[in-house]
């Protein structure tokens, strides 16, 4: 179910899908870099204004799923124009800053992005550009990600399944949403 908070700007309804906390695990393989599994936890967030706020936190995940080490942290802000044309800046705990252009697909929640800038630290790795392409599947948000660098042509590097994470006012606000005259057994209102 996706819900539109009353107090989200009008330009970012098209987005409206990514609000929220998404936790879930992936595969990173890139040639140079550890392959392994990771975990990930995301937040889209919104504060009134004309963009969403973006934070991702990824981890190294042991053969039994337990967290090993922090993999890759990103933070930055989406915009969506009236053309379904997206924007969004990140930047990335390894000193890289990027600017990416998309757009969202028609008649569906799915997002195809480009790099169209990328600015390095003395310090990050080497880094040349990338694609995205984000889809929300059967109220689960999944990704994949593509990179290159001047070694290496463009190819796929990451990608997550997340789940929406349920609070529990998330579940307080449904049940005040719920009808007054739902049965004692509360069946027969799924059926």
């Amino acid at each position: 179910m996706i819900e539109i908070p009353s107090d989200l700007h009008k330009d970012l309804v098209p987005l409206a899908f990514l609000l929220g906390d998404w936790a879930g695990a992936g595969v990173h393989d890139f040639p140079g870099a550890e392959k392994c599994n990771f975990g990930q936890e995301v937040t889209f967030s919104h504060d009134g204004r004309d963009f969403l706020e973006y934070r991702s936190h990824t981890w190294v995940l042991d053969n039994d799923g337990n967290k090993v080490r922090p993999l890759e942290t990103e933070y930055g802000f989406w915009r969506i124009d009236a053309n379904r044309k997206v924007e969004v800046t990140l930047t990335r705990d390894d000193g890289v800053i990027e600017i990416w252009y998309g757009e969202m697909a028609d008649q569906k929640p799915q997002i195809d992005l480009v790099t169209d800038a990328v600015a390095r630290t003395a310090g990050s790795r080497p880094y040349s550009g990338g694609k995205r392409l984000y889809g929300y599947v059967k109220s689960d948000l999944m990704w994949v990600g593509e990179k290159q660098t001047p070694e290496v042509e463009l190819r796929p590097y990451m990608s997550a399944h997340l789940k929406k994470v349920v609070t529990p006012e998330d579940v307080e606000r449904w049940a005040k949403a719920l009808p007054d005259d739902l049965p004692d057994d509360g069946i027969a209102f799924f059926k």
